[in-house]
């Protein structure tokens, strides 16, 4: 067998692998290494055992994960999610659909201070939902609004699919934070327009609650002070150059547990669980890390990268033809795998193309960052499962009905994002 018949044949067996729910990471493990060794020999497949795992381990870039989940850890136990959300309800309550507006801003200051999405989803589906249900908000509507928010997260840095991404495309960390402000800013504003339009049409299902007095105001700002603190301390430390990643997450993890302290929110046991859980994600993080190094080597082996690449050339389609097509390909793949399925197993074959073309792998990092939020959101949608599966009294048909303004609002942003690039690569740019 040729080397790219045998490459493309192990593409097919780690898709039915992950068809029949065998762990991603032993996929791309056991499939990487017998391809490997089909084109070589098993010695020096077996290899890939030792030389793989020590790398990956060793990367400085992933010290960051188990810190920023740490520090999500910390900020859930001291209570800022309810804080942020009670800041922003105070502001924006009294205006018609502001509890949804006060929803998806909370959600994106708490996504700053939280490393997972579906984290962020169960929080807010414990705090904002009962709030907005009674004050007669619309429960799919209601429901689909927290899920936006919670998918919005993997636009906010600190991002894990961000510096997965970056892990696994060999890119700056900091470079990609640095270019989600803009699209982040935008996906924000896109999903605040789209409740807008949904609340102006349909009045009756986001009723407008009483204004929050002037003392109420102030102790949703005095309640929420630690967390804008922390917020504002990591983003201007990471930012101004103070802190480098690393030092912004080990610095965010350590002021979060004081402050976890100090509202007095640790016993052993909660501590004890969040180490126990922390330590489990970072553990498949690793796993799924390990398995695409191994992957992508035989990949590259096979050459099937330039195969691709040599294809898309013999198309002769416009640039934006291709990369829609890409889209739409990754946006179908969304509802079969997770996000970091998506990320680590496409994007071997995927950056090379990319790059061929011309474009910056700074800018596919915020593209795959987007069509990763819209994976979560779009049906079956892992964020919609977990709140349905918290709230089983909202149906899924309710749920799969009121995301579709969010979508579009996602949708609107990545158009913008492919039409004009620089809304990713420019603040990069300029700081380098």
């Amino acid at each position: 067998m040729t080397p790219t018949a045998i490459g493309l044949g192990a593409l097919a067996c780690l898709l039915v692998l992950v068809a029949l729910h065998v762990p991603l990471a032993f996929s791309m493990i056991a499939v990487g290494i017998a391809a490997f060794a089909l084109q070589t020999n098993w010695g020096p497949a077996l290899t890939l055992l030792s030389t793989d795992p020590s790398q990956v381990l060793a990367s400085m870039d992933l010290a960051a994960i188990p810190m920023f989940l740490m520090m999500g850890t910390f900020v859930s136990l001291a209570g800022f999610s309810k804080d942020l959300y009670t800041l922003a309800a105070c502001v924006l309550g009294h205006r018609r659909g502001g509890l949804a507006y006060a929803t998806i801003g909370g959600s994106a200051a708490f996504g700053a201070i939280c490393g997972s999405s579906p984290a962020t989803v169960a929080t807010f589906t414990r705090i904002a939902l009962p709030e907005m249900l009674a004050r007669k908000y619309q429960s799919g509507f209601s429901g689909a609004t927290i899920v936006a928010g919670g998918a919005l997260k993997a636009l906010i840095p600190p991002s894990l699919s961000m510096i997965l991404y970056c892990v696994v495309a060999r890119t700056y960390i900091f470079d990609v934070f640095i270019a989600a402000i803009i699209p982040a800013l935008l996906t924000v504003a896109a999903n605040a327009i789209a409740i807008a339009i949904v609340v102006r049409r349909r009045s009756g299902i986001a009723p407008v609650v009483e204004r929050a007095t002037k003392e109420e105001r102030r102790a949703a700002w005095r309640k929420a002070a630690p967390a804008i603190l922390l917020i504002v301390a990591v983003f201007a430390g990471l930012y101004s150059g103070i802190f480098t990643v690393n030092e912004a997450a080990s610095v965010a993890a350590i002021v979060s547990f004081f402050f976890a302290l100090w509202r007095r929110a640790l016993t052993w046991q909660n501590l004890r669980q969040s180490a126990i859980t922390t330590a489990s994600i970072v553990g498949m993080i690793y796993f799924v890390l390990i398995g695409s190094s191994v992957f992508t080597y035989f990949v590259n082996l096979a050459r099937i990268p330039e195969l691709l690449i040599h294809g898309v050339h013999a198309m002769e389609l416009p640039r934006p033809v291709l990369i829609f097509a890409m889209l739409a390909i990754y946006i179908a793949l969304g509802a079969v795998f997770d996000e970091l399925a998506a990320i680590v197993v496409t994007l071997p074959f995927a950056l090379p193309i990319i790059v061929n073309l011309g474009y910056d792998p700074i800018w596919w990092g915020i593209v795959n960052v987007i069509i990763v939020e819209l994976g979560l959101i779009h049906p079956p949608g892992i964020v919609v499962l977990i709140l349905q599966a918290m709230r089983p009294d909202i149906p899924f048909k309710q749920l799969y009905w009121a995301i579709v303004p969010y979508l579009l609002a996602d949708l609107a942003v990545l158009i913008l994002l492919v039409a004009f690039p620089e809304l990713a690569t420019w603040l990069p740019s300029i700081m380098r």
